[in-house]
């Protein structure tokens, strides 16, 4: 009989690759596009695209003297994009909501007497309380419709693949709600850049005097115009307001 005897071949030795590094980087960017791209770069939105070297991530809305004023730690080095975007989206919100409310305090004080024919009047705090039922059910269903365009507007959605809670979208400028029936929004950058700035440095203000306001109501129960001419008085010498010695 005839023995058949194989013998396994040696297997072949590899090449050495000899890559340089430029070399391997071109070998992974083939692999990243072959897998479907490199992921986008941060967006840019309204000239502004976030970066994490500045304060609060380059935003606008540091002023001098003041530069960037931060006592309390809220934008510090390192707080996530997410975050620093929805502390500015609640800050520009409640600025301009103040800003309405300041001018909505002197005015309403002013006009109740005759817009309600003085079914409605005293101070600005106590008014919204003196309403009918019907108009602030319209005020209420007419700010539930803003707060809901601005939650679809800038927000992701909490639920479906994907779903992220308390999110802004990427492609989202804080407060750029798409409001503008002025069109007073700069298309140039720095200048909307400047624009909102402005924009923030006036609604901080008005929320300081707006609380004050509302402080000085609580404490006094009088208007705004009752209480300028309680101290016009008082420190101008009036003499029901002089003490006898």
């Amino acid at each position: 009989k005839r023995i058949t005897v194989r013998v396994a071949a040696e297997p072949e030795k590899a090449e050495p690759m000899d890559l340089d590094l430029e070399q391997m980087f071109e070998v992974f960017d083939e692999a990243v596009q072959a897998d479907g791209g490199a992921p986008a770069s941060a967006v840019t939105v309204n000239g502004w695209a976030p970066d994490a070297t500045k304060f609060c991530y380059g935003l606008p809305g540091s002023l001098a003297p003041m530069g960037d004023f931060d006592p309390i730690g809220f934008a510090q080095m390192g707080t996530p994009l997410n975050d620093i975007k929805r502390n500015r989206e609640a800050e520009i919100t409640h600025g301009r909501v103040a800003m309405l409310a300041a001018v909505g305090y002197l005015a309403g004080e002013a006009g109740s007497p005759v817009v309600w024919s003085g079914e409605i009047g005293g101070p600005a705090n106590e008014q919204l309380a003196q309403i009918p039922g019907p108009l602030f059910g319209i005020l209420t269903l007419f700010i539930g419709s803003c707060e809901a365009f601005r939650a679809v507007k800038g927000w992701k959605e909490p639920y479906g693949d994907g779903a992220e809670l308390w999110a802004l979208r990427d492609s989202y400028y804080p407060g750029d709600v798409g409001f503008d029936p002025l069109g007073l929004k700069p298309t140039d950058p720095a200048e909307f850049a400047t624009m909102q700035t402005k924009e923030l440095q006036n609604g901080r203000l008005a929320m300081l005097g707006v609380a004050g306001m509302c402080a000085q109501e609580l404490v006094n129960h009088k208007t705004i115009a009752e209480t300028l001419d309680f101290y016009q008085k008082y420190y101008g010498g009036a003499e029901e307001y002089i003490q006898p010695y």
